[in-house]
């Protein structure tokens, strides 16, 4: 093996937590090990601690993934990973706070907590791994789970509309938004890095394959064939910008799509805090 590529890989080891768990519980070709590397160099090229940083998950494949790394972890409930992180932010409030959640986690059962943490935006940065279905529980809809398609509760076709997480955040009041898929890992590496040096609530959607249910039930193909669809259908965000809504169908937009630079919940809360001790 090259010196580079030897060194690049004992970056992701030194964050992997050894374990009788490993390998990992993910199916074989699954997106979700794409997102954690891009996780494990965008913290290594930030120099973060290892001590820094903590993560949090509810329940679902995506919620696997802190438990394989070696920070600080929490996995909490389903939906309720953004509760946690909150008091872990008020708690440490110098930390590193990274949420690890799936559409169903975030946007079914945790949407509550979802919208609220976005509206208050805390400095929690949230990596939304979006595979459109719930994969850990036997492949039914999700909130994502886009109009017409079949999974095992919906068998003849979804006739709910689906969230897009992106809009969601960004209408709620998260300051930091992006989308990317397991395709583009560079530009994943570069949102996620960007998120944790914005000082506010952060969104990266990652759009992931699950062709073990998402794709088999739709017929899209092996995990190889759905990546390569990623790469087929994604548009940068300036180049969306100027087509039209009906040229955007079945398209992934992808890229920085907003920013705002506006007040933290947990430096406006300190605010109020030393105001009452009569400190200024």
């Amino acid at each position: 093996m090259a010196t580079a590529e030897k060194q690049k890989s004992n970056v992701i080891l030194d964050y992997i937590r050894p374990h009788k768990k490993m390998p990992s519980v993910w199916c074989p070709g699954c997106g979700n090990g794409i997102v954690m590397t891009a996780i494990i160099r965008a913290i290594d090229k930030l120099g973060y601690n290892k001590d820094e940083v903590a993560m949090i998950s509810g329940i679902g494949c995506s919620s696997r993934l802190p438990i394989y790394l070696d920070f600080s972890a929490l996995h909490t409930a389903h939906g309720r990973a953004l509760s946690f992180a909150t008091g872990v932010k008020f708690a440490k409030p110098k930390m590193k706070v990274i949420v690890i959640t799936g559409d169903g986690d975030a946007l079914a059962i945790g949407g509550n907590h979802f919208i609220h943490a976005c509206r208050r935006n805390i400095d929690i940065t949230t990596i939304l791994i979006n595979n459109h279905i719930y994969g850990m529980t036997g492949g039914q809809g999700s909130p994502t789970t886009p109009s017409d398609a079949i999974s095992t509760t919906t068998p003849f076709g979804n006739v709910e509309k689906h969230f897009d997480p992106c809009g969601l955040a960004k209408a709620a009041g998260a300051s930091f938004v992006g989308r990317t898929t397991v395709y583009h890992t560079p530009q994943m590496e570069k949102l996620i890095m960007e998120a944790l040096e914005h000082r506010g609530f952060s969104l990266v959607e990652a759009i992931a394959n699950c062709h073990t249910y998402y794709g088999r039930l739709n017929r899209k193909g092996d995990a190889v064939a759905m990546i390569n669809s990623f790469k087929e259908r994604a548009i940068p965000v300036a180049r969306a910008k100027k087509l039209e809504q009906e040229e955007l169908k079945d398209k992934i937009v992808i890229g920085k799509l907003h920013v705002d630079d506006k007040t933290e919940f947990c430096d406006e809360y300190d605010k109020v805090v030393k105001a009452q001790k009569g400190g200024n």
